[in-house]
């Protein structure tokens, strides 16, 4: 299939402040991540830090805030900010988030269903 790209935006909630990127699709990441000089533009707010396992092994990132778009659809997330990654990644919990899902066949974005599948009970517990 290769590599999914996608035109996305990052927006800080604090100065308003977004940016235009390219950011890779990266199904087998949790969280995205966005270059340090990007989350320093922006000035997205520090919100602390993330021990991550990539394949280089155990590390710590700094996570910082911001929202994310992509296709017209925005979300609230938590973003790893890297100091060695030169790309942008958006990883499964923004795609989730808006409800997108990588495409095999075309090897691109499409809109997916949320899914909402646990089981409710009939009666208050309390």
């Amino acid at each position: 299939m290769g590599y999914v790209w996608v035109e996305a935006v990052v927006r800080s909630p604090s100065t308003g402040r977004s940016a235009s990127i390219k950011a890779l699709v990266d199904t087998g990441a949790t969280l995205s991540v966005v270059p340090r000089r990007v989350a320093d533009e922006l000035g997205l707010p520090v919100v602390g830090k993330a021990t991550v396992k990539t394949a280089k092994g155990v590390t710590e990132f700094e996570v910082r805030y911001g929202f994310i778009e992509i296709m017209g659809e925005e979300t609230p997330t938590r973003i790893l900010v890297s100091d060695e990654i030169d790309v942008a990644l958006i990883g499964l919990t923004v795609l989730e988030s808006l409800g997108l899902e990588v495409d095999p066949i075309t090897g691109k974005l499409k809109k997916t269903t949320l899914l909402l599948l646990q089981n409710t009970p009939k009666a208050s517990p309390l």
